[in-house]
């Protein structure tokens, strides 16, 4: 996969390190954060069966996750193209740091009333566990105010490209001035390319490296994926037909990153999602 002409994707982060306070407007029932569970598949599972694991995250979605009210959206992923081919994401988005610690009381009470019987219950979770090894990680993000929705709810599987890069942390940062950069970029690349069907940007808030960013794309196919790349060049060319202002706005975005980034590919699992 291309990694090239990706200006406008180092900016969507850096508006968090001077300007968080944009985020305190937001309606209060907003999502402002969104939670990440790295889970792994049991290889040595030998009854494996994707039908039969579909089946039952299906029936705790239904049971539980949907009827969870501190829970605003839930989705799952699968590997495609990243280092781990046992990695699962567990993605859930909340409007409130508060939600995100009710939450896990409150599907331990759906749990109860899903399976009253406690022999029954843990027969089920048993059977859901055996799917997964025991190792998993966890991470909280902020939401930027920035974003480019999905227009309705998944029917089918949705390619999901996430690009982590990492803040710079400059001496000279300057909110208005990346404000500016952020704001134009939503306008003139993310908003202007047909082949994005959403985007989302976030920063790290509780987790293992605090330099983090991440950006979130879907799509529809890895072919729409892939002409994502060619169309941000021409839209650059369109918003900014002089190439010494293209270059100069490169490397103004730059100082705001490190040259470090990673790209990961992950498909959603449609009909797991709240």
């Amino acid at each position: 996969m291309r990694t090239t002409h990706r200006f406008g994707m180092v900016l969507s982060l850096a508006i968090l390190l001077f300007s968080t306070s944009m985020l305190a407007q937001e309606e209060e029932k907003a999502p402002k954060y969104y939670t990440v569970t790295t889970f792994h598949w049991n290889m040595d599972y030998e009854d494996f069966d994707m039908d039969t694991w579909k089946a039952m995250e299906k029936e705790y979605l239904d049971h539980v996750t949907m009827k969870n009210e501190h829970i605003m959206r839930s989705s799952l992923y699968l590997h495609h193209t990243t280092p781990d081919n046992t990695e699962l994401l567990g993605v859930q988005v909340f409007d409130s740091w508060d939600a995100i610690e009710k939450a896990s009381a409150r599907n331990r009470e759906l749990a109860k009333e899903a399976w009253p019987d406690e022999d029954k219950r843990k027969a089920y979770f048993k059977s859901r566990r055996a799917y997964y090894s025991n190792s998993h990680s966890d991470e909280i993000y902020r939401i930027l105010p920035y974003t480019k929705p999905l227009a309705e709810k998944a029917t089918k599987e949705l390619i999901l490209y996430l690009r982590k890069g990492h803040f710079a942390f400059p001496k000279d940062g300057d909110g208005d001035e990346i404000k500016k950069l952020r704001t134009e970029y939503m306008d003139n690349i993310i908003h202007k390319n047909e082949h994005i069907k959403a985007y989302y940007s976030a920063a790290h808030y509780y987790g293992a490296d605090g330099t983090e960013s991440v950006e979130a794309f879907l799509f529809d196919s890895m072919d729409e994926l892939d002409k994502m790349f060619d169309r941000i060049v021409e839209l650059r060319k369109e918003a900014w037909p002089d190439e010494d202002v293209r270059k100069a706005r490169g490397k103004l975005a730059q100082k705001y990153f490190t040259q470090v980034h990673g790209d990961y590919i992950y498909s959603l699992v449609h009909e797991l999602s709240k």
